[in-house]
């Protein structure tokens, strides 16, 4: 096939650009051109990676932006109410044509659409404007840069999402949409539609269920960890990238311990709460007294414990035990096949990278979808995992060692990490995003390829 020109469209979080850098470099070494698209603020990140980027959306940081939202919204129009939202991440379908109505509405109307005013109203402009000079044939969006599908809609390009966690929201538009339909005419609203429309509007197209769901999905996780595949689904394996790193020259010293008798034996435990915690000052959800706590809990058990948050949260901490290092960062993939154990907040670089290297993991569950991973965890037996308000340090110092001692955890989390490894490479996807390209790709009517803009 020609070269084909592919763009992928970010949101502003290391944590969701770094595992498209694999892919992106692997359509790059088969001869693609390849850009990335995200915000000013966000652009050093994408050319550290060695990668082209575009600029698009607003010049002011989304941290700023999303602090001044706090100060203006009623916080308590966003308490959950009293229902669970288990229902999105319970892998099966066999209730789902039974959820009622208010409890989904509510997810949508007061988390999904407002966020996606938030991350894409001033992205659309700019990324339809770049779209239409530099004609991509392929798009592949970050699952919250709705904006991406609607620039590549307008030029006729192929557009599909990149996963690299639980896709819940897909799940829960295919809800939606289920519970919709027995509602009655005229009591049907669907804001996510609507916003969608109105931009495709904008710009002479109309509004197909093509542009939420795309018309394809690029997912890292093994097939029975996927809540509601897309119905063309690609996989791929999980390649970790972790920026610029150096391996940390105590990586391969022998473990430190409160008790030395075992020497190199002792088993490394790493506790992350990954970049989050770096662009955000502090450890998602857990306070540094709670983290003090748990530290303090964990302070005579034979393990090295390697804890990785901000400087400024380390020099709020009343003491260091002796069996714990505290580091600002350590990349994932060089520790995590050291370790015996991960304890993380549920994010992407902690789950998929525990994940592929068959590493048995507690998931602190303070990430949007760290609920749905607990569940896989427990599902499959492959790790433990802790509800936010269940956070302690006992509670914290009981699952890990339950984690250490039973053998069963680590031979689940080897059987996850066979069919992780299982998957495709990124070079090997290749070929196959040539194929849904060019099945897809359509050149809208008086619209010229530039050279290189």
């Amino acid at each position: 096939m020609d070269d084909v020109r592919v763009l992928f469209v970010t949101m502003p979080f290391k944590s969701h650009l770094q595992p498209m850098v694999p892919l992106a470099w692997a359509l790059r070494a088969a001869g693609h051109e390849v850009r990335l698209a995200g915000e000013p603020a966000f652009l050093d990140t994408i050319t550290k990676a060695g990668l082209t980027a575009v600029s698009v959306g607003p010049e002011e940081p989304l941290e700023q932006r999303l602090r001044s939202i706090r100060r203006d919204v009623d916080t308590a129009q966003l308490i959950v109410p009293n229902f669970t939202t288990d229902f999105m991440y319970e892998i099966g379908n066999e209730y789902r044509d039974t959820l009622p109505w208010e409890h989904i509405t509510w997810l949508f109307d007061k988390i999904v659409v407002p966020m996606t005013w938030v991350l894409n109203d001033e992205m659309v402009d700019d990324l339809v404007a770049y779209c239409r000079s530099w004609q991509p044939d392929l798009v592949l969006c970050d699952v919250l840069a709705h904006a991406g599908a609607v620039a590549a809609d307008v030029v006729g390009a192929a557009h599909g999402r990149a996963l690299f966690w639980l896709d819940a929201t897909l799940r829960l538009r295919h809800d939606f949409l289920r519970a919709r339909e027995r509602q009655p005419l005229g009591k049907r609203p669907d804001m996510l539609r609507d916003w969608y429309a109105e931009w495709a509007g904008k710009y002479g197209r109309e509004f197909t269920e093509e542009l939420v769901t795309g018309q394809f999905a690029v997912n890292v996780l093994p097939e029975r960890c996927r809540l509601e595949p897309h119905e063309r689904t690609l996989p791929v394996r999980y390649v970790p990238y972790n920026d610029r790193s150096v391996v940390p020259s105590w990586l391969h010293e022998t473990p430190r311990t409160t008790r030395t008798s075992q020497g190199p034996g002792t088993p490394r435990v790493l506790m992350t709460f990954g970049l989050l915690a770096m662009q955000w000052a502090g450890p998602p959800g857990m306070s540094v007294k709670q983290l003090q706590e748990t530290l303090d809990a964990l302070a005579d058990l034979d393990i090295e414990l390697v804890v990785t948050v901000p400087d400024e949260v380390r020099g709020q901490l009343r003491g260091v035990p002796e069996n714990t290092r505290i580091v600002n960062f350590v990349p994932m993939d060089l520790i995590l096949p050291t370790c015996s154990a991960v304890i993380h907040h549920g994010g992407t670089g902690g789950f998929n990278g525990a994940l592929a290297h068959g590493i048995p993991q507690l998931l602190l569950e303070y990430s949007v979808d760290a609920p749905g991973k607990g569940m896989l965890l427990r599902e499959t037996n492959a790790g433990l995992s802790i509800a936010p308000q269940d956070v302690t340090g006992p509670r914290v110092r009981e699952q890990l060692t339950r984690l250490l001692e039973d053998g069963s955890i680590r031979v689940a989390a080897e059987r996850l990490q066979q069919e992780a490894q299982a998957l495709p490479l990124p070079s090997a996807l290749v070929p196959e995003l040539e194929r849904v390209t060019a099945e897809h790709r359509s050149r809208r009517p008086g619209l010229t390829r530039s050279a290189g803009a």
